[in-house]
Order: C-alpha cells, then sequence, then structure tokens
C-alpha cells in the first residue's frame, strides 16, 4: 500500500520564480504531478524581474520529497533557495517547557514561595505526607517513563531518539486533560534498573504512565511497580489500546446488529498491545477468541509457549483452531490486528461473515490494506489519521489519568478500564453510530470530560466498597479490642 501525501511529512520551499502570468500554475501543477499536495503559496517579495514565493506542501516521506522538489528545481525560472521540513521546525529546541504558577516580583513573594516561608510547608508534608497531592505538583503530575525499546513503529531506538515521543505524550496530556507530564527517558533495559530507578522518583508524580517498553519485558516492569507503588501505573500501549479497541467494537457491533458474547473473534498480535487487548476484550464479555501470532495460531497443543502465551492458550480458542491467521479468519465477525503490515489480504476477508469488522491497527502499514478490506467488510477502522475510524490512544489515556487524578487514586483496575471503554463509545451517539463513525475525534470535547467523569467514579466506588469490607486477622482483632 502506497501511503497518501500527509501534513506530517510536509515541507516549504522558498523560490525565487521569474515573473510571469503562468508562474504560479507552474508550481502547482509541478507539485501535483509530483504527487504532492498544495496546502499554502505565498508571495513574500515582488521584483521587476521576478517574486519570491514560499510554497509549503504534503508529502509521502522524506525520498517523496526530495522528489517534489527535484520536480521544482527542474522547472524553468526557478530557483529554489531553501527547503524546510515542517515537522522538524516543530520539534526545534523541543515541545515542552517548565512555567511558574506563582509571581516573584517582590522580597515577600520570595519568601513565600521559598526560603524561609517553604519550610513550613516541608515540615506539614513530613507530618502528613497525604498533603503532598495538595500542596505540590504531585497533585496533578505523571511520568512518561520509557526505555526506547519498542518506539511507534522504529523498534529499539534507544532512550534518547524516544524522547520526541514522550516530549508529544506530555503534550497530549496538557492539551486534552491539563495534566502536567514529563518525560522519563531511561537508558537503561534492565527490568530490575527499571523498576528501582522509577520507583526512587515516584514521589514527585501522582501517576506513572509506561511507554513504549518491549515486550515481555513491559508486562514484569508494570507487574512489579504496581505492587510496590501506592500511585496508579498505566501501560498506554497495553492499557491505552484496550480501551479504545473494546470502545470501538462495541459501536461497531451495534452497527452491524451483532452482540458481543455470540461473535467470533480473530486477533493478530499477542504481545504487550495484543495481550491487553484480549483480557478487555473478555472482561466486556467476548467468549470466542483465536489469537494467532508470527508463529501461527496459539492454542494449548503448540510447544514452546511463553508464560504470557500459555495463558493465552488457556484462556482463548475454545474451538481448538489451529494453523495459519488465514485458517482462523475463515467465518470470523472481527479482525483485531495488533501485530505487522500485510498479515492478511483482501481474499482473507471476503471469508469472513457477513457484515465482518476489520480493526487493523499496525502502523504505518496495517496488516491488511483498508481500502481492499472495505470491498467485503461492513466497518473497517486502522490507527491512521487518514482513514476513517482512526483507534488512537489518545482517545483514552488523557481521560483516564483526568479521572485517577481526581480521584487521587492509588491504583487501577479492570473496572477502570471497562468504565473508560463504556464512556468512551457512549461519546458517539446512536443517532452519529454509522460505518465509518464509530469512534469520536480526539478533539471532540466531551472525550476527555465523559472518560474521566467514568473512571473517577468507578476508582471512588472501588476505594468504598474496600472500606466497607470487614477486616480480616490480626487487624480485626486489634479493632475489636
Amino acid at each position: 500500500m502506497v501511503s497518501a501525501p500527509s501534513v506530517s511529512s510536509s515541507i516549504t520551499a522558498r523560490l525565487e520564480v521569474k515573473a510571469r502570468p503562468t508562474a504560479v500554475s507552474d508550481l502547482t501543477t509541478a507539485i501535483e504531478k509530483a504527487g504532492g499536495i498544495v496546502t499554502a503559496l505565498d508571495v513574500t517579495a515582488s521584483f521587476h524581474e521576478a517574486m519570491t514565493v514560499d510554497v509549503t506542501c504534503a508529502t509521502r516521506d522524506v525520498d517523496h520529497a526530495q522528489d517534489v522538489v527535484a520536480a521544482l528545481e527542474n522547472l524553468d525560472g526557478v530557483v529554489v533557495k531553501r527547503v524546510s521540513d515542517r515537522t522538524f521546525l516543530l520539534h526545534l529546541g523541543g515541545k515542552l517547557s517548565v512555567e511558574s504558577k506563582v509571581p516573584l516580583r517582590t522580597r515577600d513573594d520570595l519568601s513565600m514561595a521559598y526560603t524561609p516561608g517553604v519550610a513550613r510547608v516541608c515540615q506539614a508534608i513530613a507530618e502528613h505526607p497525604e498533603d503532598a497531592r495538595r500542596l505540590t505538583i504531585k497533585r496533578n503530575t505523571i511520568a512518561v517513563v520509557t526505555d526506547g525499546t519498542a518506539v511507534l513503529g522504529l523498534g529499539d531506538i534507544g532512550p534518547l531518539a524516544a524522547l520526541p515521543v514522550m516530549e508529544g505524550k506530555a503534550v497530549l496530556f496538557k492539551r486534552f486533560a491539563d495534566i502536567d507530564a514529563f518525560p522519563i527517558c531511561l537508558d537503561t533495559t534492565d527490568v530490575d534498573q527499571i523498576v528501582e530507578t522509577v520507583c526512587a522518583i515516584a514521589p514527585a508524580f501522582a501517576g506513572i504512565n509506561l511507554e513504549d517498553i518491549s515486550a515481555p519485558r513491559c508486562f514484569e516492569v508494570e507487574r512489579r511497580l504496581r505492587e510496590r507503588l501506592d500511585i496508579p501505573v498505566f501501560h498506554d500501549d497495553q492499557h491505552g489500546t484496550a480501551i479504545v479497541v473494546v470502545a470501538a467494537l462495541r459501536n461497531a457491533l451495534t452497527v452491524v446488529g451483532k452482540q458481543i458474547g455470540d461473535v467470533r473473534v480473530v486477533m493478530s498480535g499477542a504481545g504487550a498491545a495484543g495481550t491487553a487487548v484480549l483480557k478487555l476484550l473478555l472482561a466486556a464479555g467476548v467468549r470466542d477468541v483465536v489469537v494467532a501470532d508470527i508463529d501461527g495460531v496459539v492454542h494449548v497443543g503448540r510447544p514452546g509457549l511463553t508464560p504470557s502465551l500459555r495463558w493465552t492458550a488457556e484462556h482463548t480458542n475454545p474451538r481448538g483452531v489451529t494453523g495459519t491467521i488465514h485458517d482462523a479468519v475463515v467465518g470470523a465477525d472481527v479482525f483485531v490486528g495488533l501485530s505487522a503490515p500485510d498479515v492478511i489480504t483482501a481474499h482473507d476477508v471476503s471469508r469472513m461473515a457477513s457484515d465482518a469488522i476489520v480493526f487493523a491497527l499496525a502502523n504505518p502499514r496495517p496488516e491488511v490494506d483498508p481500502d481492499e478490506a472495505a470491498r467485503y467488510a461492513a466497518v473497517v477502522g486502522t490507527g491512521r489519521s487518514d482513514f476513517a475510524n482512526q483507534i488512537n490512544n489518545v482517545l483514552a489515556f488523557p481521560g483516564v489519568f483526568r479521572g485517577l487524578l481526581d480521584a487521587q487514586s492509588h491504583t487501577i483496575t479492570e473496572p477502570m478500564l471497562l468504565a473508560a471503554a463504556e464512556a468512551l463509545a457512549s461519546v458517539v451517539r446512536p443517532e452519529e453510530l454509522n460505518p465509518t463513525y464509530i469512534v469520536p475525534s480526539v478533539f471532540n470535547p466531551e472525550v476527555t470530560t465523559v472518560v474521566a467523569a467514568a473512571v473517577r467514579h468507578a476508582a471512588e466506588a472501588e476505594d468504598a466498597a474496600r472500606e466497607r469490607r470487614p477486616p480480616t486477622g490480626e487487624i480485626a482483632a486489634v479493632r475489636r479490642r
């Protein structure tokens, strides 16, 4: 599949153009013939014989951008003076800054914000540690933690190269949920060191968002951090993806008139995201799931299963399916891809059940060409912004953390994830549902508030339930005395 031109790979070229009646049309025609899309064209200076023109266009990638520039250079009377990559310009100097919320204009301001006044606040927190959420940035701050081993579709590129993504995540937290997030890129892939480091810095944060840590280490990191910390630990690659997939599936099933407990689901991918999606699908009521990875269908008789795959085998595949993904999709109602490009074909989709649902979420190239899949499937979703039904984590994690912080939650549980999925699905009203609109836009103002309210309610309900449970053992004996 050839990707379409995108603003993510857009360029601005400064051109010196000989003044003539066809100057502008010559430029736009050359760019369009080269496959680019002109998004802006400005004359910045004009003289008797020539003019300076800034032309901005979307391209497919770096190589395509060079082809577009070459097409401009080949025009008579055109000199390319400078070419700027707009995405790199946006990242110059980083995307984050730290700003003070209080004024420092006088000696009085300094005495309260810093010494000696700050000492009283420090002493109050030392005596009542729970007040840190009220009196410090801990109240509204999370850490976005990575080791750079599974960054987007780039793989293990290291912590330094992962920093622009973590900065971007922090920008999203601020834009969509007014949460202050800070990127923490760790120069280690050792699970013990990651856990110890995060635990050591945790006092400054009210939550931990794990990001782009490769499987299976991410499972161990998350499990151990949840055991040791009294703040929520959320692995977005797992739980954020799971929330949005479940929400999208609920609405897609409504569109095609099927029930979640009746459908046959086939999943491609058994890594971090695949396993989390699987668990939340099961919790949401799916009963028949078949999972396949690079070695074929996961089943209890398959040799060499890892502990994670063993769990998958024991909790899925009730009909005992074996073979390849191509065998598994025959007659399936739903395909969910969290794996790699071109795993299945349009022919495979044609062999699925009527009114099939296909979520091909590998990025940037999905498991099947979305346009080809749409020839046979009733609903198609991808992880891309240039197709309908973008299933994107940003629909989930800002609202989830907003709800967790507002509830001052110490953990995150499966009921909270399900509450988030149901709330997200509800943002698309029944009269709005159709095959090309099963999830809301990331810019829909209701997304964060609705998801946050649902998560906060679920968190507070769980806290209340824990308080109502009767004490047992030694604690009960002490209370009786």
